[in-house]
């Protein structure tokens, strides 16, 4: 079971995390999509096609067609944890190797939307203090790594529930006979 988690979370991991330290290594601040988000969560549930297909692989090839819920969960979790360190360490590489500051850019977004509301200069005043000190949280990697893998294992928690649910019914899409 280990190797197929290996193999199927690596190829989700690549598939996450190569188009991510490309763009972020290519686009400038200027020339960087403002939905970036959007586009990082799209990414990421097609990068999760792969719990599905791992799961059914492990179903089909290894136990012989069928498959409980709870191990069918748990292959779908590791696969998930895996592609979600891989996630992790392209945005590291992204963050070190690229000329973008989150940090910097999340506390701008956070001025800017509270001066499209109309806040008072005591809450802008706030929100750039609670920018900076979010700035200081995030330049420690203790704080920083955990918060980037948990932008993306629940989503991969979710694949894997609805995977495990649906494949353990053997008739959908049963393995194929070899003759």
């Amino acid at each position: 079971m280990l190797p197929l988690i290996a193999l199927y979370g690596t190829i989700a991991g690549l598939i996450v995390a190569v188009p991510m330290v490309w763009l972020m290594l290519t686009l400038t601040p200027q020339t960087a999509p403002g939905n970036g988000a959007l586009y990082g969560y799209l990414t990421m549930i097609l990068a999760f096609t792969a719990v599905f297909v791992g799961i059914k692989h492990y179903r089909d090839r290894v136990l012989g067609g069928v498959i409980r819920f709870g191990p069918a969960l748990l292959v779908g979790l590791g696969i998930s944890a895996v592609a979600s360190v891989f996630y992790v360490i392209g945005w590291e590489i992204s963050l070190a190797y690229s000329d973008f500051d989150y940090a910097e850019a999340y506390s701008k977004s956070l001025v800017d939307a509270a001066r499209e509301r109309g806040a008072s200069q005591a809450e802008l005043q706030k929100t750039i203090a609670d920018g900076a000190s979010f700035a200081r949280m995030y330049a420690n990697p203790l704080y920083r790594v955990p918060i980037t893998f948990v932008e993306m294992f629940p989503v991969g928690v979710l694949i894997s529930l609805i995977s495990a649910a649906l494949l353990r019914n053997s008739r959908l899409l049963p393995a194929r006979v070899r003759g």
